[in-house]
């Protein structure tokens, strides 16, 4: 077959990796916080940049989409991260030694040998890190420099859009966010993931709980889609859940024909996730935005530790750990057993099967897009998933991610890997497209962000959204000085409060307990500055009490350096 390096490709593939953690510096350590960057630092992001050298040293291309939150680039260049990040390293090394004593003390040799594993890893993380001068993000930077990968942004904290209670908010987190990405990474991104991919349409909107202090929810009032302030923010694509897609009901071609229903035009079908759509709304033909539809064969095969790939019996097992080290030693063995009866782990047949399973993947986007290749507008599958299951959760995970780049470099394919921007440069959608409310969540809805266990967390959320807002509506901050500082900070503190993790830790209980303190702590430390803004606003200045608070916050919190208040000021949006 003709080497696809010298032909057009039929057929395309993209892969999106999100990584996202919600700011924990200067919030906790072990076993909720500082530790969770720490490991995602050590599992998931330096194993990603050592695919990206391995390939570009072989010549492949990964062409992967890389989506660093802003909070997270905050967060891997900030001096805390990157004077405890060594130290971490050196205390896997020291627990994997004395793992692999007492291991050849009680004869388990196998697992001994699983110790000295461990030490390489860390020892070769730490080396590395060392090596890139401990900085993660301009190592990233050159790879998107190089074109192995395309960086893209996301909302500056992460915040559930679709949620959200005016478009100043939506507006903010977005904006906020592309200007993070621009200081850390040195250019404009083209793409955005949403946050949990919520997307909502423009229309009317009900805030679906009472603000805190108030008697009844206000009025309905208009509000812009989610792809109009993406496209506020100068941002060119997203991406949506499969549902989304194939809920969609109208498709309107270029030539602005009158609306047909989807199934009706001959060239489309309800359900058609292998093609990018320009978003339908009141601003969509001057500023059109597409979203990649998520494939949902692929998905779960590459998620799911039950009946994906991260269930293989070989692969190292995530929730059996050694303490105090907090190493594992054992693998899946079978998703059912018991923790008691998984079986010692091997590495070398580990790391053989992401082989198998890469070639595995590859056959399985070919048979997604086989019906649809052609030359002129080739099919895209587009597969987005948590960077943070390469390594963290699915140990090999990237190493298979770098077998299916090797995969698919070779010749008998007719498919080939491209980024999202890269395939929007050579083949615009050919349409736009109606889109539904929704989420890549439980059953495709808000619900696990909203629910009963999390409405208390909206009241709040509303209420400090409006005080915010009106304080930044006035020129009272606009001094250059200190009203500016005060207002800063309090952005600073509403961006982290909206962070769509705690609603999500709530829900799943995965560290209920901790976010719940961690949003307390920000609604207390944003009603603090506001008590610190009514006391310069009445007095013109601040005593050394309210000085020593406002200092104490900006300590703690110091994200977001160049933050604009004024993207919280009321606006025209259209």
């Amino acid at each position: 077959m003709t080497d696809p390096k010298a032909a057009t490709p039929q057929g395309y593939i993209s892969i999106t990796l999100h990584a996202h953690l919600p700011y924990v510096i200067h919030h906790g350590s072990w076993p909720h916080g500082m530790e969770w960057l720490l490991e995602a630092a050590a599992e998931s992001y330096l194993p990603l940049l050592r695919v990206f050298r391995n390939l570009e040293r072989d010549g492949i291309t990964l062409a992967a989409n890389i989506n660093l939150s802003p909070i997270l680039l905050e967060q891997l260049a900030h001096p805390s991260f990157k004077a405890e990040f060594p130290k971490y390293l050196q205390r896997k090394i020291d627990a994997a030694v004395e793992d692999e004593t007492l291991f050849r003390q009680t004869g388990e040799t196998h697992i001994a040998e699983t110790a000295r594993f461990w030490q390489a890893f860390y020892r070769q993380a730490l080396e590395e890190y060392e090596a890139l001068g401990q900085d993660i993000v301009g190592s990233f930077r050159y790879f998107d420099e190089t074109g192995q990968i395309e960086l893209i942004t996301s909302a500056a904290t992460h915040g559930y859009l679709p949620l959200l209670g005016n478009d100043e908010s939506c507006l903010a987190q977005i904006k906020t966010g592309v200007a993070t990405h621009q200081r850390h990474l040195g250019k404009h991104p083209r793409g955005i993931w949403i946050p949990e991919c919520g997307y909502r349409p423009a229309g009317s909107w009900q805030q679906p709980v009472v603000s805190e202090g108030s008697q009844s929810a206000p009025p309905a009032v208009d509000r812009v889609g989610t792809e109009e302030v993406v496209a506020l923010g100068g941002l060119r694509y997203f991406f949506v859940d499969t549902h989304l897609v194939e809920r969609s009901m109208r498709f309107t071609p270029y030539d602005r024909q009158p609306r047909a229903v989807l199934g009706d035009l001959a060239d489309k079908a309800i359900g058609d996730v292998y093609h990018p759509y320009y978003v339908d709304g009141p601003l969509a033909y001057r500023n059109p935005v597409a979203a990649f539809p998520r494939d949902p064969r692929t998905g779960l095969q590459v998620w799911s530790g039950e009946q994906g790939y991260p269930g293989d019996g070989e692969y190292l097992d995530f929730h059996k750990k050694r303490w105090p080290g907090g190493h594992r030693y054992w693998r899946v063995t079978d998703a059912r057993v018991d923790l008691g009866l998984k079986e010692p782990y091997a590495p070398e047949r580990a790391m053989a099967r992401t082989r198998v399973h890469a070639e595995h993947f590859a056959g399985l986007v070919y048979e997604a897009l086989k019906g649809q290749l052609n030359e002129e507008q080739p099919p895209i599958l587009s597969a987005p998933f948590d960077a943070e299951l390469f390594g963290h959760w699915w140990f090999e995970g990237p190493v298979w991610l770098e077998a299916v780049a090797r995969a698919f470099a070779k010749s008998e394919l007719p498919v080939a890997l491209i980024t999202a921007g890269e395939y929007l440069d050579r083949h615009a959608p050919d349409g736009y497209l109606d889109l539904p409310e929704g989420s890549w969540g439980k059953n495709g809805s808000h619900e696990v962000w909203l629910n009963p266990e999390t409405s208390w967390t909206w009241a709040q959320i509303y209420a400090a959204e409006e005080r915010v807002r009106t304080i930044a509506s006035r020129d009272t901050w606009r001094d250059g000085g200190l009203g500016e500082r005060i207002l800063r900070q309090l952005c600073r503190e509403l961006l982290l409060l909206e962070s769509s993790d705690w609603q999500f830790l709530i829900t799943t209980e995965a560290a209920r307990d901790y976010a719940e303190s961690r949003f307390m702590t920000h609604l207390d430390q944003l009603q603090t500055l506001e008590t610190v803004w009514n006391e310069f606003e009445t007095t013109g200045g601040l005593g050394p009490d309210a000085h020593g608070r406002l200092r104490a916050i900006e300590d703690r919190d110091n994200i977001f350096p160049d933050i604009d208040p004024g993207l919280w000021a009321r606006r025209e949006m259209t």
